[in-house]
């Protein structure tokens, strides 16, 4: 039986805006025009950017707009993803009627907004904020990009910075395993006595360090050899059909250079023939040498529901369903500098969970209840609801979630 093709859609030109309604809008006007939307489409455009963040400045608290060009191999277009902290709304469906619209913004309404885009969604709480996505492209829209891309993610750079030194990336891979000479063979890259691992680089313990200190963690499970019933499976064989491989990757430090670390990885990543987490890691490896290194992880999902993992630094992962948080184990290391012998996990996606990563500019002090509300939207919105409940300016930040769902 043929399995249908996941849509994937990559991202580029993040730019956030805080209290800048005006800014917004002549961002929103420029990527329309410089994508080739179209006039027409690029007033529209425009005209939802303008309410949205209109609306946040007049009404909202913390809020701010994140626009950035989505692109495939055949078409581009812009997203829109406004989120605040409050007050959020009691009733969204009465606030999408005609008419609704808050006092003082442009007066067409949540309604009218969600007409205008080709995808729109909106998560809202009480007391908690609001998450809107809005999608513009070209008409007609092809076929490529009809549907909700099954991975999706942002980032954030730390505040004063315009460059964000993290990064998150996708592709499918059609499960048929790399040939590997001899010298591709991947190979344990073992710790000098005297080489600083990311821990002392960055001051903080990995997530591999604080388990084994502390095996009663409740998110983080013992090292034992096995990870909640997974095993660590060197070479592992990708499954019949077409898979999903994610990748998020921190830069060391922000700033340009962390933003050199992470686009070289991402460039590794989405040119490279790896069909393996591991595969893929020993290719961004390689390609970060002359770098100041990373934090990387990289998953593979099977249509089957398999998850192969394998992650070197603090990149934080988990398996998150409403009822419970699973964390995913990822060793000591800097991709590009030095790396242990790497070891891929295979876990198993439950049905209606999602796959989590994000960097150590999001807390890991949230919960599986923190999500539940939002898992039934779309993995953008999802990741920016936790990058807005967990998140800290102190650092550049990212998140990146994908489902299961094709």
């Amino acid at each position: 039986m043929t399995t249908a093709s996941p849509l994937l859609v990559n991202c580029e030109d993040v730019a956030w805006f805080r209290d800048q309604p005006e800014a917004a809008r002549g961002a929103a006007a420029a990527l329309g025009r410089r994508i080739g939307l179209g006039d027409q489409r690029t007033a529209e455009l425009v005209l939802a950017v303008t309410e949205l963040a209109t609306n946040m400045t007049k009404h909202a608290k913390d809020g701010s707009v994140l626009l950035r060009v989505l692109r495939n191999q055949t078409v581009a277009g812009v997203e829109v993803l406004a989120v605040d902290s409050g007050p959020g709304m009691a009733d969204v469906t009465a606030s999408l009627r005609d008419g609704m619209s808050t006092a003082g913004t442009l007066g067409i309404g949540l309604g009218a907004v969600r007409r205008l885009a080709d995808s729109f969604d909106i998560h809202s709480q009480p007391g908690t904020g609001t998450v809107q996505l809005a999608r513009f492209w070209p008409r007609p829209v092809h076929p490529s990009v009809a549907g909700e891309p099954v991975v999706g993610g942002v980032t954030r750079p730390i505040s004063g910075e315009q460059i964000c030194g993290d990064a998150w990336a996708v592709r499918t891979d059609t499960g048929t395993p790399e040939p590997t000479s001899h010298e591709e063979t991947p190979r344990p890259h073992k710790l000098s006595p005297t080489a600083p691992d990311w821990a002392t680089l960055t001051g903080t313990r990995s997530s591999f360090e604080r388990t084994r200190r502390n095996p009663s963690s409740t998110d983080l499970p013992a090292w034992s050899g096995t990870l909640n019933g997974s095993i660590p499976v060197r070479a592992a064989i990708p499954g019949v059909g077409q898979g999903v491989l994610v990748m998020s990757c921190d830069g060391l430090g922000h700033g340009p250079m962390a933003a050199v670390a992470a686009q070289a990885a991402v460039h590794a990543f989405r040119t490279a023939s790896a069909s393996t987490p591991e595969q893929a890691m020993e290719q961004v490896h390689r390609a970060l040498r002359g770098t100041r290194g990373a934090a990387v992880a990289v998953a593979r999902l099977e249509p089957d529901g398999r998850v192969l993992f394998c992650g070197v630094g603090n990149i934080s992962a988990a398996l998150v369903t409403p009822a419970a948080r699973t964390s995913l184990l990822s060793h000591p290391g800097i991709v590009g500098y030095q790396m242990r012998q790497l070891r891929t996990y295979e876990h198993h996606l439950p049905a209606h969970g999602i796959l989590v990563m994000h960097s150590d500019g999001l807390s890991e002090r949230w919960k599986a209840a923190d999500l539940a509300g939002l898992l039934h939207h779309p993995p953008a919105v999802i990741a920016t609801g936790l990058l807005r409940h967990a998140g800290t300016r102190r650092d550049d930040a990212s998140a990146v979630i994908a489902k299961a769902a094709w």
